[in-house]
């Protein structure tokens, strides 16, 4: 008889034992939360991703968002201005992970007054050059609001998952023999697939898309 009930014993932890490994409600609703193709849009024009609310959401809300590793500083490729940026190598957005970057847009005197007084200057790839800022001035950075929102996905995305997740783009515009720009305007969302390497999601609030949509349309015609 004890053998019996020993058995009958393991033959039912056997069959509880994965309920016990299985994710909470509040585990699967999170990992399901927050992904690149989640965008809400405002009666203002204005999306939210990831968290974030475009043109209203900070630098300090992002930090909030997503910790301490996000790294701020001033990144100046050769012949640009450069531009105010918090970078994260590895972002967990709901089950998707891959790099982010998101971009302040600042007056051209405020930008050069905080490379001025940057603490450290060093270069990045190539000739890129990444000032990390002043404690005075990172302060200042974490109070202004998020003008841009670049994903790359660790994971390429084919022309079914783009459709399956995002809808059919509003318009597909070339700029090269390997990158198409897929614009979906009322997203605020430019979806550059690389058949030569990762696909880059750019959001912006949709209704300044244009800025977007314009430089590629000009670029396309030349």
């Amino acid at each position: 008889m004890k053998l019996i009930v020993a058995i009958l014993s393991l033959v039912l932890l056997a069959l509880l034992a994965p309920l016990a490994f299985m994710p909470s409600a509040d585990d699967l609703a999170e990992a399901q939360a927050g992904l690149p193709w989640q965008i809400e849009v405002d009666a203002n024009g204005r999306s939210r991703v990831f968290g974030l609310t475009l043109s209203q959401s900070t630098l300090g809300d992002a930090r909030e968002r997503f910790g301490p590793d996000l790294a701020i500083a001033i990144v100046t490729a050769p012949g640009e201005k450069g531009a105010l940026e918090a970078y994260l190598g590895s972002a967990q957005l709901g089950f998707v992970t891959g790099k982010l970057v998101l971009t302040v847009a600042l007056a051209d005197d405020a930008l050069a007054g905080m490379r001025d007084r940057a603490v450290k200057t060093e270069y990045m790839e190539s000739t890129t050059r990444k000032a990390t800022l002043s404690a005075a001035d990172l302060a200042t950075a974490l109070t202004q609001p998020i003008d841009s929102i670049v994903f790359i996905p660790s994971v390429n995305l084919d022309e079914a998952a783009i459709q399956a997740r995002f809808g059919q783009p509003a318009e597909r515009i070339a700029t090269n023999a390997h990158q198409t720009h897929l614009l979906f305007p009322d997203k605020g969302l430019d979806l550059i697939v690389d058949s030569e390497g990762k696909e880059i999601l750019q959001y912006v609030a949709p209704r300044d898309f244009d800025r977007v949509r314009q430089p590629l349309r000009a670029a396309a015609a030349q």
